[in-house]
């Protein structure tokens, strides 16, 4: 058998090259529509996946130096408002507010300096969701009051509102990113979104997050 009869005939070739060349255009339209979804993205939202849950940490401790004689409460318990959670010498450490236990010393005996906390809680109806944005990847396009989306990596992919409350005046100190183009430092900032705390009491300090703000 002779090499022309072994290969396939011109025909079947064809076949085959019109099948590439078809997949190869299905291919570049498929990454030309991705390329321009990414691109009105870009242009509709500043996203970032650089944001969290997070509560204003509240410490809880005496006023005056003495030695821890006991604890009341255990990490995880929610406090009442005017709880008390520890004494220190003569004091009664007390809360001020309604919230949880973050984290709590059993060091009995101990000595504590005024301003010590035995105890720091965090009031879970204070709860904001905390982006961090770097000053050159859209914070100028982010202002007080636009619409924010957000999922959490512990709920998939459902996708919550919020609205934006507050943009730091100054950056977070010791978070520098470096651009590789230029060595240069790129300062982040934060962004506190307010959402419906109620409404989503599955949500816990910590969470991490993805954010889509609304230009």
């Amino acid at each position: 058998m002779n090499a022309a009869s072994s290969s396939s005939p011109p025909k079947e070739k064809n076949i085959l090259r019109q099948r590439i060349l078809i997949g190869v255009a299905a291919l570049a339209l498929v990454m030309a529509v991705g390329g321009t979804l990414y691109w009105l993205q870009e242009q509709r939202y500043v996203f970032t996946d650089k944001a969290q849950i997070a509560a204003t940490e509240i410490p809880l401790g005496p006023q005056s130096p003495g030695i821890l004689r006991n604890v009341m409460v255990k990490e995880g318990d929610r406090l009442q408002a005017g709880e008390v959670v520890a004494n220190v010498g003569d004091e009664t450490i007390q809360t001020r507010v309604a919230g949880i236990a973050m984290t709590v010393n059993n060091d009995i005996g101990a000595p504590y300096q005024p301003g010590q906390p035995v105890v720091t809680m965090f009031d879970p109806n204070a709860s904001r969701l905390v982006a961090r944005i770097e000053e050159d990847k859209g914070l100028r396009d982010v202002s007080v009051g636009q619409q924010a989306l957000f999922t959490l990596d512990a709920f998939g992919s459902r996708q919550f509102t919020g609205t934006v409350e507050s943009i730091s005046q100054t950056s977070r100190s010791g978070d520098v990113v470096f651009n590789i183009s230029d060595q240069r430092q790129e300062q982040e900032y934060e962004v506190k979104i307010a959402y419906d705390v109620a409404g989503n009491p599955d949500f816990l300090n910590g969470m991490s997050a993805r954010v889509w703000i609304v230009k």
